[in-house]
């Protein structure tokens, strides 16, 4: 019995250790949730998507995410902005998905270099790409110059299409000749991999799929039934992302300059000078980032001017309406984005332009008045002013009598015989003595 209870014990102490030495192997053969990264991109393509970009990326990548998601709804953008997000998902260190969704979004111009750098371009029924012809800030271009940056964006675009083996042809139709295309003209010319009606048909379609990597490499997706983890913009990122908006920007421009203004105007009430110094850095911020006309900017310095000359020397408006044309002029063309959401709209030029202009010209008008206007506070004010003698004036007699001036007895003298109850006017002060004759 003793011998059989040693047996027993020592079987289960060598279960227990072959248990305990096999346990990692078992754990690392248990199937483990895949993790994906979703990054949505619903907005023009400029430095703030940039950045949103690369920081969803370097999440996924120390996370080791199985891949990450890009919902992608753009009109498009600048370029520079689209080198560098295009060299971002080049090098990920995470396979990059990108999707164009939902149905009636676009990938357009900007979008279709991102579409096409990723590792899987996938594009949702209803949706379209392309129309990728280069513009320079929304200028027009000498043929040569215009000759130089198409072949620039096409030899890019050709540069990404090729190590992807997608149809380089087709691609450079939409550099140089514009062209767009639905999602499924672009899955018939192998422009994009897949079409999905939703993010988890995608995901289950690609599961198991083999992928080549932009260095040459290729990797397997294990997608199905993963676990998506939204990253939003921060609180920086939706701040500048709004602020990307040419007319916000305009208008907080515009809002914070008045508020300055009124900071002189009214010395010592603070909190406009404030806001509007916080709107102005705002706005200067934003306009920083985005592509500026120097001539736009010599056009609201000009604008200023001639306001203040309207001021200075009167020419019954002419000055004015120049500076008010100025200024719509200055503002229309300041932000020269080469899409129209990243231009300024005629509706807010005139608006702001008009409404600035006028505003300023009128508080300026007043301003100028009353600094000429006659001073109606203090000493300087008496001279000219009306009284009553109280008492008699009589130089002979009395060196000085009371008059009831604004409503307070004044000592005061007069070079004639003036009788108590008549109406006086004040000549001239020295300290608290007033001349005055008898008033008319």
């Amino acid at each position: 019995m003793n011998l059989l209870r040693k047996r027993t014990w020592h079987l289960r102490t060598v279960a227990l250790a072959l248990s305990l030495a096999f346990a990692p192997s078992l754990c690392a053969l248990a199937p483990t949730q895949p993790h994906i990264v979703r990054i949505v991109l619903r907005d023009t393509v400029q430095p703030v998507s940039a950045e949103f970009l690369a920081r969803g990326l370097q999440a996924a990548a120390k996370e080791h995410a199985q891949a990450v998601l890009v919902e992608l709804d753009t009109p498009g953008g600048l370029l520079e902005s689209t080198r560098i997000m295009v060299a971002a998902i080049e090098h990920s260190a995470v396979p990059v998905i990108l999707y164009v969704a939902p149905s009636g979004s676009r990938a357009a111009s900007a979008g279709f270099f991102l579409l096409e750098a990723a590792d899987v371009a996938a594009m949702a029924p209803g949706t379209n790409t392309g129309a990728s012809h280069p513009i320079l800030e929304g200028q027009r271009m000498d043929p040569i110059l215009k000759q130089k940056i198409e072949n620039d964006a096409a030899a890019f675009l050709r540069s990404i299409v090729a190590r992807r083996h997608r149809n380089a042809q087709a691609a450079e139709e939409a550099v140089r000749d514009s062209k767009s295309y639905t999602d499924q003209e672009a899955l018939d010319l192998h422009l994009i991999d897949r079409i999905a009606p939703n993010e988890a048909a995608l995901l289950q379609a690609l599961d198991g799929a083999t992928i080549l990597r932009f260095d040459g490499s290729s990797t397997v997706l294990h997608t199905h039934n993963a676990d998506v983890q939204t990253i939003a913009p921060n609180l920086r990122e939706r701040i500048l992302g709004a602020l990307m908006d040419p007319n916000l920007a305009v208008l907080l421009l515009i809002a914070g300059a008045l508020l300055i203004y009124l900071e002189f105007h009214v010395p010592g009430t603070i909190v406009p000078g404030s806001i509007g110094t916080l709107l102005v850095l705002l706005s200067l911020f934003a306009l920083n980032l985005l592509p500026i006309q120097a001539t736009a900017a010599a056009l609201l310095i000009s604008a200023l001017v001639l306001l203040l000359l309207e001021v200075k020397f009167s020419s019954h408006g002419v000055l004015a309406l120049a500076g008010i044309v100025c200024l719509v002029l200055g503002l229309l063309t300041l932000v020269n984005g080469p899409i129209p959401e990243m231009r300024v709209h005629l509706a807010t030029a005139l608006g702001v332009g008009i409404g600035f202009g006028s505003i300023t010209f009128l508080l300026t008008t007043l301003a100028v008045r009353a600094r000429r206007n006659k001073i109606h506070m203090g000493g300087e004010a008496l001279p000219g002013a009306i009284a009553i003698a109280r008492t008699p004036l009589d130089p002979a007699q009395h060196p000085s009598g009371q008059i009831l001036l604004h409503g307070e007895l004044w000592q005061a003298q007069s070079l004639h015989p003036i009788a108590a109850g008549e109406r006086v006017r004040v000549l001239s002060r020295d300290g608290l003595l007033l001349t005055v004759e008898r008033a008319n």
